[in-house]
């Protein structure tokens, strides 16, 4: 009687959490969260503004519009292939710890865990350093807010100083832990706030900016127009102008992984995670690209944006395309603050979002105890159903990384050199080992490539490297101390230390993840 009862069972059960058991995991986390819902966390992850707005300025300094703008696409469209062939494992795989556990099963018993102990420091780096980028735009855009509130840089506006600058990123890390103590499903409805706040607020932006302006560039300008910043960036060769003004977009067209973090937490995930993964990739690139187009149509004097003299203090290039459009026609920087206000938003909504995906990580890790005391990081908080240990060691780890701002100039420089290394280049693994395992192997879930799979995988693989690559590169010349990119000697180091622990101790216990469940049959995983 039991034995004809147990396949009602299975079929009452939701497919993600099906699929879960069959992995190893009982079900721990509160699976509540729709697609619309995990959908609105991903698209708040990737964000409309954080990831254009800091680097927009640098990036068009280099090579002029045309380069940035068609960067974008040309990123989007290699992006897309990192999706889909990330949206075929998830389906397969849909658990919290995502890249690290997928990195394990399809890399093999052999390799599973190397390749899921290398996948989990990188995709751990990246997000933690994810929350600092949010951190310190934020805090960017709240010193043009405050210098434009108080007046301009030429009328005795307050321009925040370096203390007040650290204090205020000190703020933003502290609030995002908070809460992520509570419940998910505050999280999730501050998540749906976050996705219609950068719908309505970037078409606000994308409409009225160029309609505002009362200057706007051509065309021919926009589309064409190829200018080096020699002078100012000490770049004088062509290529490489190019390559750096990609970075923007390299940038900002990521962390649709945090879908995948969420699976155990998701209905139906392996079915829906697949598509948030890929829808968050589509509405960003489109939004993405009409937010370049609106900031670029509308610049009145591309000179004028960088000098410190400046009403932004030449610190903030949008902030200045803001200000010269509203105050040009309204004599007021009252719009301007209002939009920043905006894009100040979508910072907050975007740290809270990683700061969410980061503590799932290292909870998930810690289960697997892949982190120093794990038995601390892994506790679920017994009626909020969070992991709030991780979430505050998440929160501390990105305050010390902020500290060294009162002394360097390049601290943003670094910190987004190393999320997006750390990040994506979490991707690679998962993504290589499921380019050479044998099929034979793979359990397909619904979101399934066939006999696509290699040459997407290889052509999402490569260009992760590449990506990995150019992030290292100086993006100042000459080289000194206040324009060396120490990302590599940071990234070095930490990444040493972990391939050292690995070696002398680690590879002697860690065997990646560890069921909590016993499985019974012979079923393929």
């Amino acid at each position: 009687m039991e034995h004809n009862q147990q396949p009602t069972q299975f079929q009452e059960m939701d497919s993600g959490e099906k699929r879960l058991n069959e992995l190893g995991y009982k079900q721990e986390l509160r699976r509540e969260m729709t697609l619309f819902k995990t959908l609105a966390i991903s698209f708040s992850t990737m964000t409309l503004f954080t990831g254009i707005t800091p680097l927009y300025g640098s990036s068009l300094q280099y090579a002029g519009p045309a380069s940035l703008v068609w960067g974008w696409v040309v990123v989007s469209f290699f992006t897309c292939f990192v999706g889909v062939a990330m949206a075929e494992i998830c389906s397969s795989f849909p658990t919290t710890g995502s890249l690290y556990f997928w990195a394990a099963h399809l890399a093999g018993p052999k390799w599973g865990p190397f390749s899921s102990w290398c996948c989990a420091w990188l995709e751990t780096i990246g997000l933690i350093a994810g929350i600092g980028t949010q951190a310190y735009a934020g805090s960017q855009t709240l010193q043009s807010i405050i210098l434009l509130s108080t007046g301009t840089n030429k009328d005795g506006g307050y321009f925040a100083p370096k203390w007040l600058f650290l204090c205020m990123y000190v703020s933003l890390t502290l609030i995002w832990a908070v809460l992520n103590t509570f419940a998910l499903e505050v999280i999730a409805f501050i998540d749906i706030i976050s996705i219609w706040w950068q719908v309505i607020g970037g078409l606000v932006i994308v409409i009225m900016l160029p309609l505002v302006a009362m200057t706007r560039k051509s065309a021919a300008y926009v589309f064409t127009s190829f200018e080096m910043g020699v002078d100012s960036t000490g770049v004088s060769s062509k290529p490489y102008a190019v390559i750096l003004s990609f970075l923007v977009s390299q940038y900002s067209l990521y962390g649709y992984d945090a879908a995948a973090h969420l699976t155990e937490e998701t209905k139906g995930a392996d079915k829906n995670g697949p598509i948030s993964i890929l829808s968050s990739i589509g509405i960003i690139a489109v939004f993405g690209w009409a937010y370049i187009l609106a900031l670029t149509f509308s610049i009145k004097d591309f000179s004028y944006l960088y000098d410190p003299s400046n009403e932004t203090a030449g610190a903030f290039v949008p902030a200045q395309i803001l200000y010269d459009a509203f105050h040009g026609r309204y004599h007021n920087s009252a719009g301007a603050i209002v939009l920043l206000f905006v894009i100040w938003g979508s910072f907050f909504f975007g740290g809270l979002s990683i700061t969410t995906s980061a503590a799932r990580v290292v909870y998930a890790l810690s289960r697997d105890k892949g982190i120093p005391y794990s038995s601390i990081w892994r506790q679920v908080h017994p009626k909020r159903k969070v992991p709030s240990n991780a979430v505050w060691l998440c929160a501390a780890i990105c305050i010390v990384m902020g500290l060294p701002i009162l002394k360097v100039n390049v601290v943003f420089t670094a910190i987004t050199s190393i999320c997006t290394i750390g990040w994506v280049g979490g991707y690679a693994v998962p993504i290589f080992a499921r380019m050479v395992m044998p099929e034979k192997n793979f359990k397909p879930g619904p979101f399934y490539l066939g006999r696509a799979r290699r040459p997407v995988c290889l052509v999402a693989f490569v260009w992760i490297c590449y990506t990995c690559s150019v992030f290292l590169l100086p993006t100042y010349y000459p080289i000194t101390w206040d324009t060396f990119n120490y990302a590599p000697v940071a990234l070095g180091v930490g990444l040493s230390l972990v391939m050292v622990w690995w070696w002398v101790d680690a590879r002697k216990w860690f065997k990646g993840p560890v069921r909590n469940i016993e499985i019974s049959g012979n079923g393929k995983v």
